[in-house]
């Protein structure tokens, strides 16, 4: 076996195959001496402490010789210092790392070729059964296969550089500097006894307007001691061949070829603010070398090791990237009161939630929770709202969602039990699914409408069940037009395609087909968008006689609006195409009508895509220029969604995906925002709250899973206040059923032999 690179995934690797069978041959090739290394701690988890701890004894006893542990975090912001304890982290100096690792590797017959280029992977592949390409980020085995790899390496925003310094920090320590040249972050924690590594970290344009583009290495760390000289105690920095870097996020589409294998950062990266790149690298080590003791050949153990791996760095690297973005857009929080923005840093990745520093510091999580201004015993999701005249109870929004379930646009018994039982449910405020404007504005024949008296008199039904049933709960219409994305099969007869038969003329912004087998839409007239505009205001006058306590204008997804606002999607040459303000020039003429026709007292919202997770569409900055515009225009709050737009989209899917751009767009334009995107859980709301990066939470799937969501999240965290209420006939199931006993009674005696 064939290791390319000596680092600690590498040597690791190399270790474990060796002990697993001696009879092995394992080489190991390191262009650099061995005492030679970037950086200088590194932070290990518990839980890749385990997996050491079980595969090679000697290795973990000789680290927890060395470990450095603590459990806080501190986190220093405008002179003032909040600490977060319970963390649990264990850390040492990576040369120390590497000394354990040879020797482990010597001991068990492992050949370290220092000083040494390894051959071409090549010839290795040709001459070894195994060929372990550990060599890193900028791994010229990566290169090598690049058309089989296919590797994506992506550049971000901020410049940073290891240091250390000769003295421990008692704590994991973030340390906010704002300069004239902009905002500048310090990490910085202990690795050994009278040392600690140091990370100074800026965006690249502060980085410029600061002059370290010109200063020398020398010059750069004494910079960055004067900078973070509070933090330092005055004392000086040290580099190890420091330089200011942009770090790279690596994805593979493979990562393996024949009979070479990616392992660690050369398969790939993520970010050091989450402290993960040594951690994956080891937990690739073992999973390789588990998986080659199970499998009966090379092949098969490199295909399961992937498999086995993929999903785990995915998820990691979806939080690190989480995070980056976080310290990216740091100047976005720095008005946000300390407690919380303590709290939004150390949730920053999602992987730490309310729920679990509750659990690891809860007087911690109460004082931000009191200086927020929650009431004792109150999680955050069940303080109350306001948006206009609307008093909303709780931040819980039962999201839209199509139903397909009408009969010439008129909501019937299905939509009364589908939006009366979630009223009842509990949440704050629960939206209809999107009610077209006009019978060509359907999606399908299946969708509702507000174009006709009759349908408003259905709706008053519904708001009038609402409101009598489940008072306290908030009842909202969401208006739109289908757009190029209408005249379409029902969901789940095959989303978004054309209707077999009986099909209806299309319009758009542009006439462009959603997709392959669409019908085109004709572009529409000055005359026509007049028209549009008038079926907005007409079915938003309905709507207010109908009762709704709240109105939404989609302009999302792809649908007419969303088409004007979308350059992939306005391709008009007129007045309400190309620039940004001349694609917002429609859909604002149509929510000054309809807010010229709805009620002053009752609010209005706007859903927007914020991304169309595609090339050339609309920007995460674009995003915040249009909510503004709506803002202006006097929208209460912007819900803040993300794609459909067109068909080619390549959304990056995970948990609270789309809640980032929510963020983005509450704190830098300072408007109410409700995030939506795979918020699955209590916790994640509590925590969006309280960190500041919504107002409301918008959950879809969820109250399709259960519809009493709501009062069951009350019930879990055992709150009994008044942002949610039992219905009377349902309190006997207000505390979950009990269940038999899973467990076996205990011995009452061990007695010893």
């Amino acid at each position: 076996m064939a290791i390319i690179g000596g680092g600690p995934g590498g040597l690791y690797a190399a270790a474990l195959l060796k002990r697993l069978d001696p009879a092995r041959e394992i080489t190991v090739w390191e262009r650099n001496a061995p005492d030679v290394t970037f950086g200088f701690g590194v932070v290990l988890s518990d839980e890749t402490l385990g997996g050491i701890e079980h595969a090679d004894p000697v290795v973990y006893e000789a680290l927890q010789r060395d470990f450095v542990r603590w459990d806080d975090i501190d986190i220093t912001h405008r002179g003032t210092c909040r600490t977060s304890g319970g963390h649990g982290f264990a850390a040492l100096g990576r040369k120390r790392l590497l000394e354990i690792l040879h020797e482990r590797c010597r001991t068990l017959g492992v050949e370290l070729r220092f000083r040494t280029e390894a051959p071409d992977p090549e010839q290795l592949s040709a001459t070894h059964d195994l060929v372990i390409a550990a060599d890193g980020v900028n791994s010229t085995t990566r290169a090598a296969y690049a058309e089989v790899f296919r590797p994506q390496v992506a550049a971000h925003r901020c410049r940073y550089i290891w240091l250390a310094a000769d003295f421990a920090f008692d704590a994991f320590r973030f340390e906010i500097a704002e300069t004239e040249h902009g905002v500048m972050q310090l990490h910085g924690y202990p690795y050994a006894a009278g040392a600690s590594t140091v990370i100074v970290e800026m965006r690249e344009e502060v980085w410029r307007a600061a002059g370290f583009e010109d200063l020398d290495e020398a010059e750069s760390v004494e910079r960055c001691a004067k900078i973070f000289a509070e933090a330092l105690g005055g004392r000086p920095l040290r580099s190890n061949k420091s330089a200011w870097t942009t770090f790279r996020t690596v994805v593979n589409a493979h990562w393996s070829h024949g009979n070479v294998v990616l392992l660690g950062d050369a398969a790939h990266t993520a970010h050091f603010s989450i402290g993960s790149g040594t951690k994956l690298a080891v937990e690739d080590a073992l999973a390789l070398a588990a998986c080659l003791e199970e499998q009966p050949d090379v092949p098969s153990a490199l295909a399961a090791y992937e498999e086995e791996r993929r999903p785990v760095v995915a998820s990691t690297q979806r939080a690190a990237r989480a995070s980056l973005e976080w310290f990216e857009n740091l100047r976005l929080y720095l008005e946000q009161p300390p407690g919380q923005f303590a709290f939004n840093l150390l949730t920053r990745s999602r992987r730490v939630t309310h729920d679990n520093l509750r659990l690891r510091d809860a007087r911690f999580t109460e004082a931000v929770e009191r200086e927020s201004g929650c009431p004792s015993g109150t999680p955050p999701m069940f303080t109350p709202f306001r948006l206009r005249g609307l008093t909303l109870r709780n931040r819980v929004v039962v999201s839209p969602m199509d139903m397909y379930s009408a009969v010439d646009g008129v909501p019937g018994d299905f939509h009364l039990v589908h939006l009366g039982s979630r009223a009842l449910g509990g949440a704050g405020l629960v939206m209809t699914e999107m009610v077209c404007v006009s019978e060509q504005g359907r999606i399908t024949p299946g969708c509702t409408g507000l174009y006709t008296g009759r349908q408003g008199e259905a709706w008053k039904r519904i708001t009038d069940f609402v409101h009598a049933q489940a008072p306290g709960t908030a009842i909202g219409v969401q208006l739109g037009h289908s757009g190029r994305k209408g005249s379409t099969r029902l969901m789940w007869e095959g989303m978004d395609e054309p209707l077999p038969d009986g099909n209806w003329p299309l319009v758009a912004a542009s006439p462009l087909p959603y997709g392959q087998g669409s019908q085109t839409p004709r572009e529409l007239s000055r005359a026509q968008l007049t028209d549009i505009r008038e079926q907005f205001a007409a079915a938003a006058w309905r709507a207010a006689r109908s009762g709704f306590d709240l109105l939404e204008l989609h302009c999302a997804h792809g649908y007419l609006l969303s088409g004007f606002l979308s350059p992939l999607t306005n391709h008009r040459t007129d007045a309400y195409g190309g620039s940004l303000d001349k694609r917002l020039k429609f859909p604002l003429e149509v929510f000054d009508a309809v807010r010229g026709v709805w009620p002053d007292e009752r609010p209005m919202t706007v859903r927007i895509s914020a991304t169309d997770w595609s090339e050339g569409g609309t920007t995460a900055e674009d995003a915040v220029e249009i909510a503004r515009a709506f803002a202006a225009h006097g929208a209460d709050a912007i819900d803040v969604s993300t794609g459909q737009v067109v068909a080619e989209e390549q959304p990056e899917f995970g948990r609270s995906y789309q809640t980032p751009f929510a963020d983005r767009i509450r704190n830098a334009a300072g408007i109410p925002v409700i995030a939506v995107g795979a918020i699955s859980s209590w916790d994640d709301v509590n925590s969006l709250i309280l960190a500041g990066r919504t107002d409301l939470c918008a959950l879809a799937r969820p109250h399709l899973y259960d519809p009493h969501w709501t009062l069951h999240a009350a019930a879990e965290q055992g709150y009994e206040g008044p942002a949610v209420v039992w219905p009377a006939p349902y309190r006997a199931g207000s505390r979950r059923p009990q269940t038999g006993r899973t467990d076996a009674p205990k011995p009452r005696l061990t007695l010893g032999g």
